[in-house]
C-alpha cells in the first residue's frame, strides 16, 4: 500500500495598502491633512521618526482585518520615510501622536471607536480638527493618555511632539516649544526657498560686481604706474 504524504502550506495572510475609499470628505478636509503631514514631516527631518498619511495602521498580527486608518500618525523610534501601510509587529512601536480631521458625519467614529480603540493601543495624544468648526466650535481639541485613559489637553500644546498647535483659519498652525518659531506651511516653505535662492543670485552678482570693480580698479593702478615709470618716477618711492 502506497502512503501519500500531504504538504499543507499556510496561506500567506494579506494586509492590503488600499481599499478604494476617498482620502478625504471634503477638500477642506483634505488640505488640512496634506498641510499637516507636511508641516510635521519637515519638523521631523533627521529625527528617527515618520509622519503618515491615510495609511492603514495594522495592530494585530494575522488578522488583517483589524485595522485603522488615521489621517495622520506620528510614530518616533523607527525608520524615517514613507511606507504603503504599518504594522505595529514589525515595527515595534505604536504611534506616538494621531490627528483626525474631523465632521459631523464622522463624529461618532472619532469621538468613540477611534478614541477607544487608539486608547488601547496607548497612542499618547489624539487630537480632532474640525476645519470648519462644524461641531467643535474651537476646531481643535487634543488628548493626552493619563493612567491608560485620555483627558482633554486645556491648552492645545503637544509635549509628544514640543510644538504649541493653534488655529488658522481651517489648518493647524504649529509652534515650536523651545523657541516659540512658528512652522512654516508647505506654500510658506516653497516662498521661503524662492526668496532664498533670489537672495543667492544677488549676492553673486553683487560679487561679480566687485570683482569686476576691483579688476578696473587694479588696471587703472597698473597703467598709471607704467605712465610714472615712464616719465622717471618710481611709483613704490
Amino acid at each position: 500500500m502506497t502512503g501519500t504524504l500531504e504538504i499543507q502550506q499556510q496561506t500567506p495572510v494579506i494586509y492590503p495598502s488600499e481599499d478604494g475609499e476617498p482620502l478625504a470628505e471634503t477638500y477642506d478636509h483634505l488640505y488640512a491633512i496634506l498641510v499637516t503631514l507636511e508641516v510635521l514631516r519637515q519638523y521631523l527631518i533627521g529625527r528617527q521618526a515618520t509622519v503618515l498619511g491615510d495609511q492603514f495602521l495594522y495592530y494585530s498580527q494575522a488578522h488583517p482585518r483589524m485595522r485603522v486608518a488615521p489621517d495622520v500618525m506620528v510614530i518616533f523610534n523607527v525608520e524615517p520615510g514613507g511606507r504603503d501601510n504599518y504594522k505595529v509587529w514589525e515595527e515595534g512601536q505604536v504611534p506616538s501622536v494621531i490627528f483626525e480631521m474631523t465632521s459631523p458625519s464622522t463624529r461618532k467614529q472619532d469621538m468613540e471607536v477611534k478614541r477607544t480603540l487608539y486608547e488601547q493601543l496607548g497612542v499618547e495624544e489624539y487630537w480632532l480638527f474640525d476645519p470648519r468648526g462644524e461641531w467643535i466650535p474651537e476646531q481643535l481639541q487634543g488628548y493626552r493618555l493619563i493612567s491608560k485613559a485620555y483627558e482633554a489637553i486645556a491648552d492645545s500644546y503637544s509635549t509628544a511632539l514640543g510644538l504649541q498647535l493653534t488655529v488658522e483659519g481651517k489648518l493647524i498652525a504649529f509652534y515650536r516649544g523651545d523657541t516659540g518659531e512658528r512652522l512654516l506651511m508647505p506654500e510658506e516653505l516653497r516662498l521661503a526657498w524662492q526668496q532664498e535662492r533670489e537672495q543667492a543670485q544677488l549676492e553673486r552678482e553683487r560679487a561679480q560686481l566687485e570683482r569686476e570693480r576691483a579688476d578696473r580698479e587694479r588696471e587703472r593702478a597698473e597703467a598709471l604706474a607704467a605712465q610714472l615709470r615712464a616719465l622717471g618716477i618710481d611709483p613704490e618711492a
